[in-house]
């Protein structure tokens, strides 16, 4: 519309999505192994609490949560990250979760509480590292529905306008 070329502005909109993909990421897998690992090594009162918290999270509509966040904030890439990663952490906590249930009883871990390494030190330091792989695998799927969001919201009008990211050049290839 403009007289812009449109693979630079592909490319230079790329830079925005994928920050956005990897930083919305790291905020849910942060927030969600926490949760998880607690709920799952811990179990009993705890793990019903967090489990609890985990379904509250997951029966909201993702994006009309999300929506709402972005709505009661300033518009901004910081807020759309943050969003984002604020509603993608439910299901890595259920799946760290369901990796430390299956670990917390191994033979490994009962030699570090026979050794009489603190829980603290057995969730870092031995189950961890051991439940990671599947989350890691899973927060590829969280990337990209991180883009996909962010790309909506941008389409919608719902993120910065200043920003040249794929949704932005979208919606405004929309009017043209």
């Amino acid at each position: 519309s403009m007289g812009r070329d449109v693979l630079a502005g592909i490319v230079h909109g790329a830079r925005i999505s994928l920050t956005v993909g990897v930083v919305a990421t790291l905020i849910g897998l942060t927030i969600g192994i926490t949760i998880g690992a607690f709920a799952g090594y811990f179990g009993g009162v705890i793990d019903d609490i967090l489990v609890k918290i985990i379904e509250i999270f997951q029966t909201l509509p993702n994006f009309v949560l999300l929506v709402v966040l972005v709505a009661i904030a300033q518009p901004s890439v910081t807020t759309v990250t943050s969003a984002i990663g604020i509603i993608t952490w439910p299901l890595v906590a259920r799946l760290t979760r369901a990796e430390f249930l299956s670990l917390r009883n191994r033979e490994f871990v009962q030699a570090g509480r026979t050794l009489g390494m603190k829980d603290l030190q057995l969730i870092l330091g031995e189950i961890l590292p051991n439940a990671l792989p599947p989350v890691i695998v899973y927060a590829s799927v969280v990337m990209a529905l991180a883009i996909l969001l962010e790309s909506a919201l941008a389409f919608l009008r719902l993120s910065d306008p200043n920003v040249a990211s794929w949704g932005n050049l979208i919606g405004l290839g929309r009017d043209v």
